[in-house]
């Protein structure tokens, strides 16, 4: 019998690895304005492993998962854990089977600890909240699965990682068995990324299912995930175990053609400087550092590409750039005229323009 943290209010003994978890029949979702999300999919996962979800944006797959949260009702479809069927109303539901959901845009409180965020909600803080009992807890399950967060620092002290790491501790301790995670590495640097991995090999370890649902990154996939079930336009287009996919071919399933992974570009000569960032430095909405003494050079007929995940100062770089954000030091060059101090209107007429996240 596996080991398995749980305090659902499913009171059966913990599943076997290989033991159906989930299965989601024949789901359909109709929205208003007849926008068809969902179109009569099957999914199911086991106990112990990874089952990936992959599409393009708007293929369904978050559609699909909020459907299995309870968040969204199904127009059509039926869903069972372990051989029973159920309904969810609510999140509160899928919490009570077991399921736990770890969303791209965090869901916690800027303001208060991260012990108070993962006890929040949490049926043992109903009446009397003991929180050293809960901090015992919780700890134990960052030793278990490799986590290392101060249980006593603000949420809005973490960076990008941090906090989704929070979000899965806090789903852990609810009690969930199943756990979906949206873009798990979207904000993740790569050492970060790959101790998640890590950690997601000792939860499917212990019994826990996991779903991702991924629109990028295949090779993460390829290297975590047990089964693959693609969707486009909606509908499932395959289900495959992860040892008879590729990364092509994964890609070709999702946009329904041949993907290039390696083209031949062209050399480009660039023309003359058209901007140049100097030293320039400016701080975020919380009054600390984002950008510090950034320099670069952008030329004519070149792209340049800034890197990096959520939260180092991109952001707050492109809103400098555009007037958007005012610097504590530094300056900006457009086309050999300083541009610092000038209005948004003012780069805007000048040829600066800006398309938002």
């Amino acid at each position: 019998m596996n080991n398995q943290i749980s305090k659902s209010t499913d009171s059966r003994p913990a599943p076997e690895t290989g033991e159906t978890l989930l299965e989601m029949r024949g789901i359909s979702k109709l929205f208003s304005g007849g926008v068809l999300a969902n179109d009569q999919v099957d999914f199911e996962i086991k106990a112990g492993e990874i089952h990936a979800l992959l599409g393009e944006n708007g293929a369904g797959k978050t559609t699909l998962m909020n459907i299995l949260y309870g968040l969204y009702q199904p127009t059509a479809g039926e869903i069972y854990i372990r051989g029973e069927q159920v309904h969810f109303k609510s999140p509160q539901d899928a919490f009570g089977a077991g399921i736990g959901m770890v969303h791209q845009n965090r869901k916690l409180i800027p303001a208060h600890t991260v012990i108070e965020n993962i006890m929040l909600g949490h049926p043992a803080t109903r009446m009397i909240i003991n929180e050293k009992k809960a901090k015992e807890e919780v700890s134990r399950i960052e030793e278990r699965f490799g986590f290392d967060i101060d249980l006593d620092a603000r949420v809005w002290q973490l960076d990008a990682g941090e906090a989704q790491i929070v979000e899965i501790i806090k789903a852990l301790y609810l009690g969930a068995r199943i756990l979906i995670l949206d873009e798990p590495t979207s904000v993740l640097t790569p050492p970060e990324t790959e101790k998640l991995m890590y950690s997601l090999k000792d939860m499917v370890d212990s019994g826990l299912a996991v779903i991702p649902f991924i629109t990028h990154k295949l090779p993460i996939v390829l290297e975590i995930s047990d089964r693959i079930t693609i969707l486009r336009n909606g509908r499932v287009v395959d289900h495959i175990k992860t040892k008879d996919a590729t990364k092509t071919s994964l890609a070709q399933g999702m946009v329904g053609k041949e993907i290039l992974f390696d083209l031949n570009r062209p050399e480009v000569s660039p023309g003359d400087e058209i901007l140049k960032v100097e030293h320039l430095s400016a701080l975020n909405d919380k009054g600390f550092p984002a950008v510090t003494d950034l320099s670069l050079s952008v030329r004519e007929g070149e792209i340049f590409a800034l890197a990096g995940v959520a939260g180092n100062g991109q952001h707050e770089l492109t809103e400098l750039l555009m007037g958007l954000r005012k610097p504590t030091g530094g300056k900006i060059i457009y086309q050999e005229k300083d541009i610092t101090r000038r209005t948004i209107k003012q780069r805007w007429k000048a040829g600066i323009g800006f398309v938002p996240a």
